[in-house]
């Protein structure tokens, strides 16, 4: 696949006033989720080359909490999107309160509830989602040709969960860095509901599965900077002085 020209880059391991993105900032820079695949297949060897970005994350002790299931079959793919879909509808008969005045009456106060109780998880974004997926109205795993599972070690030290998403996110770059694209899949959780499911992709204890990212050859180019929120970054200087500084005006 044929990427952007990469003349004007900077040299690794040097920095001067000014200077324009190296190889390596511009893969952070320009990576975008990818939500739509080619259905060419990704060489073995290419995934292997993927896995070894990610098995060289570091980790709290170098303990690597994790385990990889590299998933190719794609008609165990299409089972999975349509055993998600199944399980969607379930939730949402028991969440979705806009379906009529009798539900707004005596669901909307559990609904409510149980957002207090999980305010990440039933965010609206994540909850539209789900409503979406529900009315066969959005795809799950994206009809990627090839899924990583990325399984966490609950016997890690410190965070394994953390550990876990530095993991993934070396995969991701180095995936775009060959010419590949990427889109974690958090809605993997819906699937892990059912036990069936967890047995059947060979999860067992102390490892769980909270997410996965798909992988496949983008069809159309997605590369490209977008907007992101201007962060208020607090330094603290000699002798404790301190100031305010909005990371994302300047180019440093």
């Amino acid at each position: 696949m044929a990427k952007k020209p990469t003349d004007n880059l900077s040299p690794l391991y040097t920095y001067r006033d000014g200077m324009e993105w190296n190889p390596v900032e511009k893969v952070i820079m320009e990576r975008r989720s990818i939500r739509n695949f080619k259905k060419e297949p990704v060489p073995d060897n290419l995934i292997r080359r993927v896995l070894e970005a990610g098995r060289f994350a570091p980790t709290a002790a170098n303990a690597q909490p994790w385990k990889f299931i590299v998933v190719k079959d794609q008609a165990l793919i299409a089972e999975m999107e349509r055993a998600t879909v199944r399980i969607s509808k379930f939730l949402m008969w028991f969440v979705d309160y806009n379906r009529n005045a009798f539900r707004r009456i005596f669901l909307a106060p559990y609904t409510k509830f149980m957002t207090r109780l999980m305010p990440n998880k039933l965010h609206p974004v994540p909850f539209n989602l789900l409503q979406q997926i529900a009315a066969e109205n959005a795809t799950v795993y994206y009809n990627a040709p090839v899924m990583i599972l990325l399984l966490i070690d609950k016997r890690g030290i410190g965070n394994p969960a953390l550990d876990a998403g530095i993991c993934g996110q070396n995969i991701v770059l180095a995936a775009h860095s060959l010419g590949l694209g990427t889109c974690w899949i958090g809605m993997m959780t819906v699937l892990m509901m059912n036990p069936f499911w967890r047995r059947k992709l060979g999860i067992k204890s102390p490892y769980e599965l909270t997410d996965c990212i798909v992988l496949g050859w983008p069809k159309g180019d997605y590369d490209g900077e977008v907007t992101r929120e201007v962060q208020l970054v607090e330094w603290i200087e000699t002798n404790g002085v301190k100031r305010i500084e909005r990371q994302g005006d300047v180019i440093c």
